[in-house]
């Protein structure tokens, strides 16, 4: 079984239960999804002002709640093309968000403000990659970092105070899988 699989597996396990529990509160999946922006919001306003044990634990919070959006949709039989449009694109903006609080952070680090723009391209490319893979009929789920994985990997950094390490290795690893999905593409359109 691949690493993919076991995560969507264990994601599905922790959050049908809550997104059950949720469905019979009749908040429907795209409130779900507005919220989740408003919260990481917050989260990077508390980077922003040098919280970061805080924003670190918070970027987990959101994180969590990110997942529950789709899960919601699902365990309700509420999935709708507009509802994945807008998740998809409020997970960019919550994303952005994060290192927008860090560039913040380390406004006039010149290695630091390099390094998250290096990570906020990858992470971008590593979406637009599948998505235009998806609009030529291409499943494109590959390569080594998805969103969840970005987010755990920031939030450690956060959370241990080893931003740096942290922002080097998203940069790294979210152009590689943009590469590794781009490369995925090439292979399958021979």
């Amino acid at each position: 079984m691949a690493l993919d699989e076991v995560g969507r597996r264990f994601s599905e396990r922790l959050t049908l239960p809550v997104a059950r529990a949720l469905g019979r509160t009749g908040i429907t999946p795209n409130v779900l999804t507005i919220l989740g922006l408003l919260l990481n919001v917050g989260a990077a306003y508390v980077i922003a002002s040098g919280h970061l044990l805080w924003g670190g634990f918070f970027v987990l919070f959101c994180g969590g709640f990110d997942m529950l959006d789709g899960a919601l949709a699902r365990a309700t039989g509420r999935t709708t093309r507009f509802g994945a449009l807008l998740d998809s694109t409020l997970d960019r903006y919550s994303e952005a968000l994060l290192f927008l609080g860090l560039l913040i952070f380390y406004l006039g680090r010149p290695l630091e403000t390099v390094l998250i723009s290096v990570c906020l391209v990858g992470s971008f490319m590593v979406s637009y990659v599948r998505a235009r893979a998806e609009g030529l009929d291409i499943e494109c789920k590959v390569g080594l970092t998805g969103r969840a994985e970005r987010v755990l990997i920031l939030a450690a950094g956060l959370i241990f105070g080893q931003i740096l390490p942290a922002l080097w290795i998203l940069a790294v690893v979210a152009n590689l899988t943009a590469l590794q999905r781009l490369f995925h593409v090439w292979r399958e359109t021979r």
